[in-house]
């Protein structure tokens, strides 16, 4: 900070309080005390009334007298801040039914700068003076506010509300760097998003930025990468904005003029993938074979068969996330790479189920399949198993 006489709050990725360079407790996040620090500093300009202090303290108390609990909570809070180094003896001030920060220490908040800065763009009439300002605001978001803050009402009110102010800051200055072909600055913006607000799809603006600017292995790599970690976290395949960010890395890489027979080296899988097993894919991969089968199985006369493998507890529930699903989840990717043939092929679908396109079949053979994975995947005395459900792919 240039001016160290000013108390330095920050509530974006997490609560902390700093005067003249040095942290000042708070004390534990869900203290009563820290509660009250978070309320009267971020509404430190207009203060708060007394009966919305309590409610927004005590809103979980059965104690009648919340009165006398917020009496409390103050008279200890000035306690703790007199010793806390910062100038003055009245720092909480009540006046006309009113509590507010103390005047004489003034408050620079991160949201709160975040916030004009926002505001500051919407108003500005020149369209790059405009579209820098966003990229500030885009830049001063660290992290959702409060984070820690998952029952208070007003703290998930201002959570959402800047959550959107920082939603419409991206997409504007995303915008502009789509219209400016400024793909260096989406990359970082794309990055700095997925860091501050996770699993919300931002990956698919670096992607875009890195097609952008033809770096296409790198654009694969992100997908692949995202990929994984959402099935990981949420047990579900990336958002369709990503998937559509694949197609374009697909459509737009171009190689130089080569020999069939060097094209044709390229193409091939390395002979540890060809050797056993099923071919185990990703969902784009998985995607496209099963679209190419449908078009073919009206001329081919094949019988293709998709089955879906489910993952379930023994009461023939589905299994929730934790370390044992995992576990199972690669003994069942396992069990069914093996059991199935050379030519079928094998994607995970989320963390508790497999998609298998099982190749010229039938549905007689399907059932000898879930056989074999049954016999490979269950141990003597395990009490989850595997629910199976199977369609035939018809190409209509």
């Amino acid at each position: 900070m240039k001016n160290r006489d000013i108390l330095s709050v920050r509530t974006l990725g997490g609560f902390s309080v700093f005067w003249q360079g040095e942290k000042i407790s708070a004390g534990g996040r869900d203290s009563q005390f820290a509660r009250l620090m978070e309320i009267l500093l971020h509404y430190s300009e207009d203060g708060v009334p007394r009966e919305n202090l309590e409610e927004m303290l005590f809103s979980d108390s059965q104690s009648v007298d919340r009165n006398h609990m917020l009496r409390s909570v103050i008279y200890n809070a000035r306690k703790k801040l007199e010793k806390s180094g910062l100038p003055g003896t009245e720092h909480i001030v009540f006046s006309g039914g009113i509590y507010r920060w103390t005047e004489d220490i003034p408050i620079e908040e991160d949201v709160r700068q975040f916030e004009e800065t926002v505001i500051k763009a919407d108003q500005a009439e020149d369209t790059g003076e405009k579209a820098d300002l966003y990229r500030q605001a885009c830049f001063l978001y660290l992290g959702e506010f409060l984070p820690h803050q998952t029952t208070s009402l007003w703290a998930l009110q201002e959570q959402r509300r800047y959550r959107e102010l920082f939603c419409r800051s991206m997409e504007e200055a995303v915008a502009f760097c789509r219209e400016q072909g400024d793909f260096e600055t989406m990359q970082k913006l794309g990055e700095h998003a997925s860091k501050v607000q996770p699993l919300s799809d931002w990956e698919a603006v670096t992607m875009e930025a890195l097609l952008g600017m033809d770096r296409f292995d790198e654009a694969s790599e992100l997908y692949e990468q995202t990929a994984d970690h959402y099935l990981e976290e949420l047990g579900i395949r990336p958002a369709f904005a990503e998937m559509n960010a694949m197609e374009q890395i697909a459509s737009r890489m171009e190689n130089h003029y080569g020999m069939l027979d060097d094209i044709q080296a390229v193409l091939t899988a390395p002979k540890e993938e060809r050797e056993g097993g099923g071919f185990l894919c990703s969902l784009p991969v998985f995607q496209g074979i099963y679209r190419m089968f449908e078009r073919m199985i009206g001329r081919s006369g094949q019988s293709v068969y998709l089955m879906l493998c489910t993952i379930v507890n023994g009461k023939g529930h589905h299994m929730k996330e934790g370390a044992v699903l995992e576990r199972l989840s690669e003994r069942l990717g396992e069990a069914i790479r093996i059991s199935v043939r050379h030519s079928d092929v094998v994607c995970r679908y989320s963390k508790s189920q497999y998609l298998v396109l099982l190749i010229n079949t039938t549905r007689e053979d399907c059932a000898i399949v879930q056989k074999r994975i049954d016999s490979h995947f269950k141990t003597e005395g395990q009490r989850t198993g595997i629910m199976y459900h199977v369609n035939s792919v018809d190409g209509k």
